[in-house]
């Protein structure tokens, strides 16, 4: 993120002493808090501030830089704005197939994903939905699209990219899923600390993580396969008690899970999830220590 070219130049700055295989400027998320600061999804049509913020982030980068957006805000503007961003210096564009306006709703439009990139001469990313190796596989086909981006799909299900590499639909367990719960815990501990403040950080992150992965339908429950990315299942028992309990939507049941690999949460600590999609938008509530 990023809504002045000054900003975004100083972190390219900072970017170039690290090993990075390329940089991504994100103009598709749609959340108020950016979208109302001129960040994210609001530079769609501001393209005075993102041309410059494209031209010297490509300028002070000697790395791959590409640009993510959405097809407009109300209006589609992708088709004409794509060819602009590679004007400016992006390298590629990752197109979402839905508008800012319409959030997480609806279904991402790749008709119209793949309409922009034959206009393009320059390798254009498809992303929106995708959240089995059939989808994939669909999208892959499309000659007009360099590859796919995986998004919500893998938040919700981190194991799609096996998934897709080995084109099985992966029925995982929830002792296996809690140990990849487990390798996320200590991967923040290792970054942020073990201390009190280390634990209580790497809890929050967790805890907003697990307001997706708790949307994953096991698929040995589905009645018809693949899960599609906005599909909302009515409660439901799992095949054993953690299943179930990693099937709930209830942030004090996240908080439960958070404990099983981070001890018990201290008495102040309180959670409300931040980062709610419009097609799981539920009444706000708070897990507390």
């Amino acid at each position: 993120w990023g809504g002045f070219a000054d900003e975004v130049g100083r972190a390219c700055e900072l970017i170039q002493g690290l090993d990075v295989d390329f940089v991504d400027l994100n103009c598709g998320c749609p959340i108020d808090l950016l979208f109302d600061k001129g960040m994210g999804s609001a530079l769609l049509e501001r393209r005075p501030r993102l041309r410059d913020i494209v031209q010297v982030a490509a300028a002070v980068l000697d790395k791959p830089f590409t640009v993510k957006i959405r097809t407009g805000i109300t209006r589609r503007v992708a088709d004409t704005l794509m060819p602009l961003l590679h004007q400016w210096g992006a390298c590629a564009v990752t197109l979402h197939g839905r508008s800012r306006q319409m959030r997480y709703t609806k279904i991402a439009d790749w008709d119209y994903i793949s309409e922009c990139a034959r206009g393009c001469s320059f390798p254009v990313i498809g992303n929106g939905d995708v959240m089995s190796w059939r989808d994939a596989e669909r999208h892959l086909a499309d000659p007009a699209l360099a590859t796919v981006m995986v998004g919500r799909g893998a938040l919700i299900k981190p194991w799609i990219f096996t998934e897709i590499k080995e084109k099985r639909d992966w029925d995982i367990s929830s002792g296996e899923r809690l140990e990849i719960i487990r390798k996320f815990a200590n991967y923040g501990l290792e970054h942020w600390g073990s201390d009190k403040q280390g634990v209580a950080t790497t809890r929050k992150f967790l805890l907003e993580w697990l307001s997706f992965l708790c949307r994953y339908i096991p698929v040995g429950l589905l009645e018809v396969l693949p899960q599609h990315v906005n599909l909302r299942p009515m409660p439901y028992y799992g095949r054993d008690d953690l299943e179930t309990l990693m099937a709930s939507s209830d942030p004090a049941d996240w908080l439960r899970i958070s404990e099983m690999v981070l001890g018990p949460a201290e008495p102040e600590f309180a959670f409300t999830p931040k980062h709610k999609s419009n097609s799981y938008a539920t009444e706000e509530s708070t897990a507390r220590g």
